[in-house]
């Protein structure tokens, strides 16, 4: 679809819409910004009509379903309007950093609101307790899975992770109510992630869950939630400041457990960096 259709799509569709379809029209029309980084549960929520109905707009409007729509938005949202704050082509490279900072800055601050230190404390008990700590991800929340295990893996080697979802399954499969499972996936939607969590659960396996909503489907088989507050548009899959921002997280919550404790952290510093100095030029 071509994006700057997507209003004049609503607004001839808008007549054959059922009244709680033009519940939802409505609020995308007066809250278009907000809209596109709303999950389909959040955007039901604000309506007052249920995720079922929300689909059946999508449909109606051609789309397959919610987040294609939600695509369609964000690309409507993206073209310029007069005046309009926006990047240009010819955008000097300092401005550049000043907007880049400003982004990163927003991320992380918004984050550290969403964050919830009572829940920092619960994730950091079920690490200390864990027998094996299993770090995933999928796609772009793997990488930062991997950055995750690497911190925690200089202080003990109870943490693993693995970057294929087939093998994430299985070692799923192989969980016992000692293991911990964190993942990381900004949406806390996906199929992957949701069948990992569903086999570890009912092998008693204990699940944080770091993500950007708190309704997420994910959620529901978390043990723990932390939140990253961090907004990301549709068109902005995988964009750095929404990376940070999933990395102040993990980095609170290291600084949690490394000074929950001090003796075992002091121990292994001194080993693992007694073995990397030979590494060093």
């Amino acid at each position: 679809m071509n994006p700057c259709n997507f209003w004049e799509l609503l607004r001839s569709r808008y007549s054959e819409l059922t009244r709680s379809g033009r519940v939802v029209a409505d609020y995308l029309t007066r809250h278009a910004e907000e809209a596109q980084y709303l999950s389909i549960s959040a955007l039901a929520g604000e309506c007052g009509v249920a995720e079922a109905t929300i689909f059946r707009f999508c449909r109606s409007l051609g789309f397959d379903g919610y987040n294609e729509m939600k695509i369609a938005l964000a690309q409507a949202n993206a073209l310029p309007a007069a005046g309009a704050n926006k990047l240009e082509p010819g955008t000097d490279t300092a401005t550049l950093c000043t907007h880049a900072l400003a982004v990163v800055m927003e991320a992380v601050n918004g984050t550290r609101t969403a964050l919830d230190p009572d829940a920092i404390d619960a994730a950091a008990t079920l690490l200390q307790r864990a027998r094996q700590v299993f770090c995933f991800g999928q796609g772009g929340s793997q990488i930062l899975a991997n950055d995750i295990w690497a911190r925690f893996a200089t202080v003990s080697t109870k943490f693993r992770t693995s970057g294929d979802s087939h093998m994430q399954t299985i070692a799923a499969s192989l969980m016992v109510p000692e293991d911990v499972v964190l993942f990381v996936s900004y949406s806390g939607s996906t199929r992957d992630m949701m069948e990992t969590l569903r086999i570890a659960k009912e092998n008693g396996a204990r699940v944080i869950l770091l993500t950007h909503y708190a309704d997420a489907p994910g959620t529901a088989l978390a043990d723990v939630v932390l939140l990253c507050g961090a907004r990301e548009s549709p068109l902005e899959a995988g964009s750095i400041a929404a990376k940070i921002a999933v990395l102040f997280v993990a980095e609170v919550l290291v600084l949690r457990y490394t000074l929950d404790n001090q003796e075992l952290t002091a121990l292994a510093r001194d080993r693992t960096s007694k073995a990397l100095a030979p590494k060093l030029l």
